[in-house]
């Protein structure tokens, strides 16, 4: 069995650098800017990223039952390299973040909520979800470490707004992101310790 605690602190530390730059971190300062109203922001990223890494957890933890303890230590030891290569191609917010919600906290909550759930679909974060997800055992330590490495990179960015983000080095964060899931990817390939081989359970 996987230690929760080693799932949770990669599932948190990985997606959390890996958001820094992301253009869900882009919608956020956005947001932010628009509305100013931090809190609905905050529980609208918090309650989309929930929905949406939980989902793509109990993808990668379904796919882990279908595939040979072999098989999908290849699969997830290049999945991780593969994502930390993606890391460092850089990212920009596609089309228009939603201006016509009503400015109220309800509006701009839902505006939040649906903006983070669609741009989430097929983004780095949620890729590293299922990914991390098939890699361990524990879903809710995996979807509870992800969605706290999202709202770690992301409520800075709804407090703080452009100005601070911008002086984060955020070519030196996603290259130690990207060091992270390749040394990851790497150990799994090379089968090292005990917790990184998969093994059906019992």
């Amino acid at each position: 069995m996987t230690d929760p605690l080693q799932a949770l602190l990669v599932s948190t530390g990985g997606v959390a650098l890996a958001e820094v730059g992301d253009k869900t971190q882009l919608l956020a300062l956005a947001l932010a800017a628009r509305y100013r109203r931090p809190l609905p922001i905050i529980l609208g990223i918090l309650v989309a990223t929930l929905a949406n890494h939980a989902l793509a957890g109990w993808l990668g933890a379904w796919l882990s039952g279908l595939l040979e303890p072999g098989t999908l230590r290849w699969i997830l030891g290049l999945s991780f390299v593969a994502v930390g290569a993606w890391l460092l191609v850089p990212d920009r917010l596609d089309g228009e973040e939603p201006d016509r919600a009503a400015r109220t906290a309800a509006g701009v909550f839902a505006a939040t909520l649906t903006a983070f759930f669609v741009v989430e679909i097929g983004d780095k974060t949620q890729v590293a979800t299922v990914i991390l997800a098939a890699r361990y055992e524990s879903l809710l330590a995996v979807v509870a470490g992800t969605t706290l490495g999202m709202m770690l990179a992301n409520v800075p960015a709804v407090l703080l707004g452009e100005v601070a983000a911008r002086k984060l080095p955020i070519r030196l964060v996603h290259g130690i992101a990207a060091a992270v899931f390749v040394l990851v990817g790497l150990a799994i390939l090379a089968g090292l310790g005990s917790g990184l081989v998969i093994s059906p359970s019992p």
